[in-house]
């Protein structure tokens, strides 16, 4: 397309949230923003089975537990399985972030007055509203790749990705080493990028309603 990014990506399920904080501020009309497959491949840097998974683990999680309302960013909380330094732990936590707005402990600590130099009438104002941090936790107990909770209902999602269910092709298994090891040709280089792109575009268009690949068990 226009911006160099593979067809496919228009062609991934989107997801419109509203945010109380962005409708607070006047960022967006009502708090309305639609995530779109491409906006998690900008924060990660690159498009892969592992970005996809997450992106889907995460739209379909709000899906299942909003149904046809619209999802609260902001009023969600994340729990991530292992810890973040555990293999794609981070990654997927960082695209969790970005559709539901849950942050660990550096994320947005709220908006309202600092009381050592608040007003006398203003001592009583609720300084984190809509605060994001400590929204999201590692080392969660849960059997899911990570956990959804609605911070007003309780209701939750634990939620996994069966990525094994779409397989790389078979060339693969010879082309990828030679990529990764820099000793690929043009040709073969081009062939890894196509099966590369191939797999993840399987994952988030031909799958991406497979309850095979994404299992979720509400709470």
């Amino acid at each position: 397309n226009s911006d160099g990014f593979p067809v496919y990506f228009e062609q991934a399920p989107t997801i419109m949230v509203r945010d109380p904080l962005a409708e607070f501020l006047g960022a967006a009309e009502h708090g309305l923003m639609t995530y779109r497959y491409v906006d998690a491949v900008r924060l990660a840097g690159h498009s892969c089975p592992t970005v996809a998974g997450a992106y889907l683990m995460v739209c379909r999680g709000l899906k299942a537990l909003y149904g046809d309302d619209v999802p609260e960013r902001g009023g969600i909380e994340v729990r991530m399985r292992d810890g973040r330094d555990e293999g794609t732990t981070g990654v997927v936590a960082s695209v969790a972030t970005l559709l539901t707005g849950a942050a660990a402990e550096q994320g947005f600590g709220g908006i309202g007055m600092n009381r050592r130099f608040a007003r006398r009438d203003l001592l009583a104002f609720n300084g984190n509203r809509f605060a994001r941090r400590d929204l999201l936790a590692f080392n969660g107990n849960i059997d899911g790749t990570l956990a959804l909770r609605r911070r007003d209902t309780g209701a939750t999602a634990e939620i996994d990705y069966h990525a094994q269910r779409v397989p790389f092709a078979p060339q693969m298994a010879e082309v990828m080493p030679k990529a990764v090891s820099g000793t690929a040709s043009d040709e073969e280089l081009r062939l890894f990028k196509e099966l590369w792109q191939e797999r993840t575009r399987a994952i988030l268009v031909d799958h991406a309603d497979d309850d095979g690949l994404i299992e979720i068990r509400l709470k």
